[in-house]
């Protein structure tokens, strides 16, 4: 875990602080994936001119090869989670192998509407598939799993972080839609805070029960919470509104860091004490929870 630190020349303009940051909000394949997208405008350019054929085989040349950039930029992302964890199911759709392929059909149609011959085309797009492949290598293919945790348990633990990254993507998104940096950060400190929870449940899945009902219910009530915020603040920039959300932040944050550090010493009755005080919280801020 990285951890980020302020002081009084930081973006947020406080004082000595320090934020802990997930690793995994880095995006690093971002420059990488994105060289896909020039070749896509220079075909473009090229073929404007050498007649209706050669401009419509250079667009699904273009199209094609935004399409891999695209694809294989949420194939990267998607490693990228797939690696952070210790249990995984591999991804649904083989975003870089279906990038590689587009890549190999942008490349011969271009070569083919420069006038290369059918059989020249389709080895400069093989070629073109190949280097796509060693640059960005193949999905992962298997679930990751542990030894010694059965397969239906490690399922139930890839069912509920999926659950949980999910509402905390959201979470995020809405609070970077505000510009407002010293909310991202607050916000980030809290969703740090889920997701030492998360790599708990999956060093160790046996309280699994209670987990879920901190990374599913709780979850759901702070993304809730944080896109009923985001409405409001928007338009009014409400300052009482947002003393609350920090407010609910800072409780849920403390209560998630305290249950993580007690998760699996079976102490029920503390946990259901303490899913009570969150509950009461967040009816307390108008997020109904079923």
């Amino acid at each position: 875990m990285a951890k980020r630190f302020g002081g009084k020349f930081s973006p947020d303009g406080t004082g000595p602080s320090e934020i802990a940051v997930d690793d995994r909000q880095v995006d690093a394949s971002a420059g990488r994936a994105s060289a896909l997208f020039p070749p896509a405008i220079i075909i473009v350019a090229t073929t404007f001119s050498d007649g209706p054929v050669s401009l419509i085989v250079g667009l699904l040349s273009a199209a094609a090869l935004v399409g891999a950039g695209w694809l294989v930029g949420e194939g990267l992302r998607a490693e990228a989670a797939y690696n952070a964890r210790k249990v995984a199911r591999r991804p649904a759709v083989p975003r870089k192998m279906i990038a590689s392929a587009l890549t190999g059909i942008g490349v011969a149609c271009a070569s083919f509407a420069h006038d290369a011959s059918i059989l020249s085309a389709l080895l400069y797009g093989v070629a073109a598939l190949a280097v796509h492949v060693a640059a960005f290598g193949l999905d992962p293919m298997r679930d990751k799993r542990m030894e010694g945790i059965d397969t239906f348990q490690q399922d139930r633990v890839a069912r509920v972080v999926d659950e949980a990254e999910a509402h905390l993507n959201v979470m995020k998104a809405q609070i970077e839609g505000l510009g407002d940096r010293k909310l991202e950060v607050r916000v980030g400190a809290f969703q740090a805070a889920a997701r030492k929870m998360i790599r708990t449940v999956e060093e160790d899945p046996r309280d699994l029960t209670g987990a879920r009902k901190f990374l599913g219910v709780y979850l759901m009530g702070a993304k809730d919470a944080t896109i009923k915020f985001v409405d409001i603040y928007r338009r009014s920039k409400n300052a009482e509104a947002r003393t609350d959300y920090e407010a609910l932040l800072g409780d849920l944050e403390q209560n998630f860091a305290a249950r993580t550090n007690k998760m699996l010493l079976d102490d029920k009755t503390d946990m259901d004490i303490e899913i009570k005080v969150l509950r009461d919280r967040l009816d307390r801020e108008g997020v109904r929870l079923k």
